[in-house]
Formats: structure tokens, sequence, C-alpha cells
């Protein structure tokens, strides 16, 4: 994890773009891209995506203000939970369902659902839930073409 801070300070100096990369334990890989912008500590690192493409349905809400939490400060989210100590994890919560890329590394053996919640996960709104071996979360120029 690179930190906020540093991620602030590359993602201000131009247009970039945010690519969330998941592997489930069956091996298959996904990928979702956004266009996005984060704000700085002030504003507890606010993010706001909207969707550009991917192979992947979208588990995070777009043109929504969503304020980076942890478990001893708790972001703005939609329920009342604070989702970083119920979920493990700092992370741009809203809901607390929807994802979870920082949370506990859970093995399939751990299917309960207490761990499973824990765990690291993309569930979009309508749709399956994907616990994930992992992930990894890049960005770049807007002006850069590809990954490849």
């Amino acid at each position: 994890w690179l930190g906020l801070k540093k991620i602030y300070s590359i993602a201000s100096q131009g247009n970039y773009v945010l690519r969330i990369e998941l592997q489930d334990w069956r091996g298959s890989r996904r990928h979702i891209e956004y266009s996005f912008s984060l704000g700085g500590p002030g504003t507890n690192y606010s993010l706001q995506l909207s969707r550009m493409s991917g192979s992947i349905p979208n588990a995070l809400p777009e043109h929504t203000e969503l304020r980076f939490s942890t478990a001893d400060r708790a972001g703005d989210t939609a329920s009342d939970s604070n989702c970083p100590e119920n979920h493990l994890g700092g992370w741009w919560h809203s809901e607390c369902e929807e994802t979870n890329l920082n949370g506990k590394y859970v093995t399939p053996r751990s299917r309960g659902r207490l761990d499973r919640g824990k765990g690291l996960y993309w569930k979009p709104k309508k749709g399956r839930y994907y616990l994930l071996k992992s992930t990894k979360i890049m960005i770049h120029p807007t002006d850069l073409k590809t990954f490849d």
C-alpha cells in the first residue's frame, strides 16, 4: 500500500484513471476502471468515481463523495455502523457491504458469513459476492493508452 498522502500527491498532478484488478479463488481475473478524483487530508481523502470500463460489475457508488475511514476514524457512511471496525481494514466505505479490498485475508475454507464479511470481497448491488484471493489497485495518467 503506497499510502494516501503519496497517492494524493501523485493524483493531484493531473487526470488519472483508477484500475482495480481482482482475482478470485478459482483463478478468474477481472478488472474495472474509473475516472476519479481524490481529495486531500482535509476531506479525509474523499474519493469520487465514474466507471469507464471493465469486466466486472461495479460495486462502488459513482458520483458520490466517499471518505476514507479506518477503525479509529470513521468516515461518513450511509449506515450508522463503523465499517472498518466491523469489516476490518480502512477503505472508502459507503454502505459496508459493497466492497472491502483492505480487509482480512480469508481463505475459501473460511466461508462462514462472519469471516467472509471481514475478508477481501467485491459485492455489486445486483450480482454475486466475489471472495478474493488477490487485488491490485493502480493509477495511470489518462493520456497513457494501456496498462499492457
